[in-house]
């Protein structure tokens, strides 16, 4: 036999096949309605029960269409809630170091000492310091003795004008003089420039030090400053002054309440992350920077139609429901949010309450009257308990 012979015969057998299964397999609506095929025509439950009394002599009653269930749409609200792990710092912490190089003579305060601003916390060696400095006094003495004399000679006209103004100007470069020597003194004892708590001393007296050395990190941990990063799509709710929930990881059951104090000006192009920190009060000191933290935010989210997961259908131009509107089914186009264990949330123009399909949906039509499983007498009771 010819090929193209075989192929037509082949052809003919297959369509004898498909239409003798849509004809006769009861899920075929079902899965030609997935398959975004539903326009073709098939026979379906409500035809054969129509179509058996009329075979059947004996058959007692009408024909029934098959029940469907459906579930009310409720609503579910997500982006509500926000956690993310930030690492805490304290609010202010200084790295102390000597405005000049020299010897280490003494250190005036131990690790883990509290500090206010001001306080000497060191000392570098500081006799050349003390010689300047008397010898600054010294000169301005001199010239200020040098002064008066001009004065009184000004009085008879002994001295000109230019004299005196000189005199005048050694005076003010004298003190000038001092006031520089006694800054220099000054400097040789490091003081904390803030107030907070003293960290472990890296240098000992007898140390050499330069103007780059380290000789103490004071920390302020009256408040801890942390830092977080939060997805993009939270952006929009984020403002100064937001309440926030903090726990340590190390001791989860302690609660610690702050709000946000700085929210960057741009999102992160690598991480698509936006950058947060927040204030949270530590009165007796029990966080130490460096801590981590879940940090926990509430926010009014954003509220979507949820519905049963097995309601959801896919054809050609995406996902739908059935609706059962005032007793007939309506096929309406939905957008996927959210993928939840129990629900699905959808954005669609469906108001809480309506009822969508959920099993029986091969037995449903566009524009078709719709049974509900549990109405219409016993056997429709019945197939709600079989179901």
């Amino acid at each position: 036999m010819a090929f193209w012979k075989q192929l037509l015969i082949s052809l003919v057998v297959l369509m004898l096949a498909a239409g003798a299964w849509a004809r006769f397999f009861p899920g075929a609506p079902e899965v030609l309605s997935r398959l975004g095929l539903d326009w073709i025509p098939v026979a379906t439950a409500t035809t054969a029960s129509t179509e058996a009394p009329q075979r059947g002599p004996g058959r007692r009653g009408g024909a029934r269409q098959q029940p469907v269930i459906a579930e009310a749409v409720t609503t579910a609200t997500i982006n509500d809630r926000l956690s993310a792990i930030g690492t805490g710092q304290a609010i202010r912490s200084v790295v102390v170091t000597p405005f000049t190089a020299g010897r280490l003579t003494e250190t005036l305060v131990a690790s883990g000492a509290t500090v206010s601003a001001g306080d000497v916390i060191a000392r570098l060696d500081s006799e050349a310091e003390e010689i300047s400095v008397d010898r600054a006094r010294i000169a301005l003495e001199n010239a200020q003795a040098r002064l008066e004399r001009v004065m009184a000679l000004r009085s008879s006209n002994t001295v000109t004008q230019v004299q005196q103004t000189d005199a005048e100007l050694e005076v003010e470069n004298a003190r000038l003089a001092l006031r520089d020597a006694e800054l220099s003194l000054s400097r040789r004892a490091i003081t904390a420039p803030i107030g907070g708590t003293v960290g472990i001393l890296p240098v000992t007296p007898g140390n050499h030090v330069t103007a780059q050395t380290e000789i103490a990190t004071i920390d302020d941990r009256s408040q801890i400053l942390v830092d977080f990063w939060v997805p993009e799509s939270y952006a929009s709710f984020l403002k100064v002054g937001d309440a926030v929930e903090a726990a340590s990881i190390a001791r989860p059951s302690d609660i610690f309440e702050g709000e946000v104090s700085a929210v960057d000006n741009r999102i992160d192009e690598e991480s698509r992350t936006l950058h947060v920190q927040a204030l949270i009060a530590n009165r007796d000191e029990s966080l130490r920077a460096g801590m981590s933290f879940r940090v926990t935010m509430r926010f009014a989210g954003d509220e979507f139609a949820a519905v049963n997961p097995l309601a959801i259908q896919w054809g050609a131009d995406g996902a739908y429901v059935w609706l059962v509107d005032d007793g007939v089914g309506r096929r309406l186009p939905v957008q996927i949010v959210q993928r939840n264990a129990d629900t699905v949330l959808i954005e669609a123009n469906i108001e809480p309450g309506a009822l969508v399909v959920t099993e029986g949906i091969h037995a449903v039509r566009e524009g078709q009257p719709v049974q509900l499983a549990g109405e219409g007498g016993s056997e429709a009771g019945a197939a709600q308990r079989g179901s």
